[in-house]
């Protein structure tokens, strides 16, 4: 997902869910921020290390490709951005421990490490609600990809069409990928931008959803494909309705952690709450543009009547470098550091437990 879901749609979700304009803004920038913290930024700022929630694309071009490089990644990329739908999933077909392993990192919705990452941030700060609704967003615009470098989950092949609403069924036209990364994707003629294809498994390439560009980012997207693990059965991804359970369940997640609900249940929606807006809400999500920002961001100032302060990633910068260090913690930023390193722990924490060694050892105690 992009600035425009994981910022602006955000906010209204908060402010939907019961949060105040000042709590929505935290709550979307806290988010957001995950886009954007890493480790090059905290060095900067002087931040903890292990707080990192990505990486930028120097950093991963530096990457070892070792055993020990590509856990490194794996613990940052599928916590925060692929969080895994199923660890325990089995296949039908024997394959190998290593594949298997692999297989098991493949983020969706509606597994059990959503559900953890929920109740983790019940309790705790906004900054650990935001980052929540980040992951949860996530699974859905990144479903059927791993956020471990690997040839044989996130490749793709030439089977790829974007499919167009037409009458009662869908066209569809054929995806042109290429690699030119400094022009924006043609959305007219279906051309979009993704990585170069690496015929080395482990390569920073095939890592996510590189080899189909920013196709999962996109709301209005529709298509199908072959993904590399499917067994050469087709998936069908239609973004304008994950993207609306994506919304919806984000307004459910936040009114549990607001204490609406006694427990967070998978696979349920609050569509009633988003009843007055819903076909607002879908003609944003289903219009073909690069990046919805605006329409979020207008949508937002409707319902609060407030206006959305625009993203800025250094808002709270001098705030924590100018704080003492015994008070660092509780500052917006400090507050966000250590919800990251809480969640980071408890995926990691929870691959490790299951006998998946891809994000290296669990330093959690019983």
């Amino acid at each position: 997902m992009q600035m425009d879901f994981h910022y602006y749609a955000t906010y209204c979700a908060a402010f939907i869910a019961g949060y105040s304009h000042e709590e929505s803004l935290d709550i979307a920038y806290s988010a957001q921020f995950v886009d954007h913290c890493t480790r090059t930024l905290l060095s900067k700022i002087k931040g903890p290390l292990n707080a990192a929630t990505t990486q930028m694309q120097l950093e991963m071009m530096d990457s070892r490709t070792d055993s020990l490089g590509l856990q490194d990644i794996t613990r940052i990329w599928s916590p925060f951005h692929f969080l895994p739908r199923d660890l325990y999933a089995v296949k039908e077909k024997k394959c190998s421990k290593q594949y298997l392993n692999k297989y098991r990192l493949i983020c969706g919705p509606n597994g059990d490490l959503v559900e953890k990452t929920v109740e983790l941030a019940k309790g705790r700060p906004l900054q650990s609600v935001g980052i929540a609704m980040h992951v949860l967003a996530d699974t859905w615009a990144h479903a059927n990809f791993a956020g471990t470098p690997s040839l044989v989950i996130n490749n793709t092949n030439y089977v790829f069409y974007e499919l167009f609403p037409d009458g009662e069924g869908y066209k569809e036209k054929q995806i042109k990928f290429v690699h030119r990364t400094s022009v924006p994707d043609d959305l007219d003629n279906s051309v979009y931008t993704n990585s170069l294809y690496q015929r080395s498994e482990n390569t920073i390439m095939n890592l996510g959803h590189g080899r189909a560009g920013h196709l999962p980012d996109y709301s209005f997207a529709r298509y199908r494909y072959l993904p590399a693990w499917g067994d050469y059965e087709e998936i069908v991804k239609d973004n304008p309705s994950d993207y609306m359970k994506a919304f919806t369940q984000m307004i459910y997640a936040m009114k549990f952690i607001r204490g609406e609900h006694d427990a967070f249940t998978k696979d349920t929606y609050d569509t009633d709450a988003v009843e007055p807006w819903l076909s607002r809400i879908k003609e944003i999500i289903e219009k073909r543009q690069l990046i919805a920002s605006d329409d979020w961001k207008a949508f937002g100032e409707e319902l609060s009547g407030k206006t959305i302060t625009d993203y800025s990633m250094d808002t709270y910068f001098d705030e924590y470098t100018n704080s003492p260090e015994e008070e660092k913690d509780d500052t917006f930023l400090g507050r966000f550091f250590l919800g990251a390193t809480v969640h980071k722990g408890m995926v990691i924490d929870e691959i490790f437990r299951s006998g998946n060694m891809l994000a290296g050892f669990s330093k959690k105690k019983d």
